[in-house]
């Protein structure tokens, strides 16, 4: 990128022409200039197909993760210069709106926080509280008003900084929505559920916060839904520079960002197993540590245990990656692994290690994520890396859009 003059932007996008390409890169192991520059002229000509990327964060903010393991999706370098677009070319706000709406209905199930907060009120024959002298001089002294006094008191209940501050944002969101369709167009009928079942909570919440405080709003570190929303609240509105009518701007400025495809994918992978599989979600543990190694996913089922490793490349519809196998088989025989599956020391049995990788088509992919369904699937002659031991490959689809 040269600042305030050229940009690029790398979309989040598979496609079955660049797929077909990349076979052939496979099988002639070197592309020539002259077939690569033929490449890109017929690249995104036909069977084009855009990875639906706010789909797969729907399902992951419908599902039962929670915040705390979904963690920074997405990186905004908010001090570089900023990118003029148009607002249709704009691939972060609605992002970040799909990751707010998200928290915000986990939040809104459990119950919007109470706490004490601050409420000033020009009382009519009585004090609560402190009494704001200077401002009870000028509403009520200068003019006359002796019976009211302006006094501050606390009071206990959902109407406090942080619900204000959440419902601002959420009014932003849904402005955003209802000016720019075409970004929900698979998706309108999910996102239009969350805004539904968020609204009635926040009938009775105010939304007037000083600006000094909008912008320093403090987050509890015991509500951690609270901390995320509050963090993406903030990125939404600077994107908008704090005002509403920016929504429906159709030329916009946006920082540089980018998106974490393959932590995407993981969480995709990992919400469509605890779906699955929901009588045994104990069996299914995501990120685990040991050393500094994390696993993606580690099923443990005694003998029937699996370390899977979640790939966003394409070399693994043709052929495999002999790194990432190495990679997956060390976590296999980590001794804290074995001992996690109900191995015991003295067992010789090898975990079986399975590479999950992306696909657009239903070739040779799950399409049932029960324990018992991939534990089939993986011992299928497709799904075998041959030269490995116990070592096995399968494909997941990802939900797509189709472009003109």
């Amino acid at each position: 990128m040269i600042p305030g003059v050229k940009f690029v932007q790398v979309e989040p996008k598979l496609n079955a022409k660049l797929l077909e390409i990349f076979q052939k890169a496979l099988e002639q192991e070197d592309i020539t200039s002259e077939n690569n520059e033929k490449s890109q002229l017929d690249f995104g000509r036909s069977n084009a197909q855009k990875i639906d990327y706010l789909k797969m964060l729907l399902d992951i903010y419908s599902s039962t993760i929670e915040p705390r393991e979904i963690g920074n999706l997405v990186k905004i370098y908010w001090e570089d210069v900023p990118i003029k677009i148009q607002q249709t070319e704009d691939q972060l706000t609605p992002f970040l709106v799909i990751q707010f709406l998200g928290i915000l209905k986990k939040i809104v199930k459990k119950g919007l926080k109470k706490s004490y907060y601050k409420v000033q009120e020009n009382l009519i024959s009585r004090v609560r509280g402190k009494i704001l002298v200077g401002q009870h001089i000028k509403q009520n002294v200068f003019k006359n008003q002796l019976t009211k006094t302006h006094c501050e008191y606390q009071v206990f209940g959902e109407d406090s900084l942080e619900n204000r501050f959440l419902k601002k944002v959420f009014r932003f969101c849904v402005s955003y929505v209802e000016n720019n369709n075409s970004f929900f167009e698979n998706t309108k009928a999910q996102v239009q559920n969350m805004i539904n079942f968020c609204r009635p909570a926040f009938e009775h919440i105010k939304e007037d916060i000083p600006d000094n405080q909008l912008r320093n709003i403090k987050n509890n570190p015991f509500f951690n839904e609270y901390k995320e929303a509050i963090q993406i609240g903030n990125f939404i509105l600077r994107q908008f520079s704090y005002n509403i009518a920016a929504t429906s701007e159709k030329e916009i400025e946006t920082p540089p960002f980018w998106i974490d495809m393959p932590r995407l994918f993981e969480l995709y992978l990992y919400q469509k197993l605890l779906d699955a599989n929901p009588n045994d979600k104990s069996k299914i543990q995501y990120q685990f540590g040991t050393y500094g190694n994390y696993l993606d996913i580690l099923i443990k089922n005694g003998e029937n245990s699996i370390v899977i490793d979640a790939k966003y490349k394409l070399h693994y519809k043709d052929g495999a990656v002999h790194q990432d196998i190495r990679q997956v088989s060390g976590y296999a025989r980590l001794k804290r692994v074995r001992k996690e599956c109900g191995l015991q020391e003295t067992d010789d049995n090898h975990i079986d290690c399975l590479i999950v990788y992306p696909v657009l088509d239903d070739v040779n992919c799950i399409t049932n994520f029960s324990l018992e369904d991939i534990t089939k699937a993986m011992k299928s002659e497709k799904a075998e890396i041959k030269a490995y031991h116990k070592v096995y490959k399968l494909g997941i689809k990802l939900p797509v859009l189709e472009m003109l």
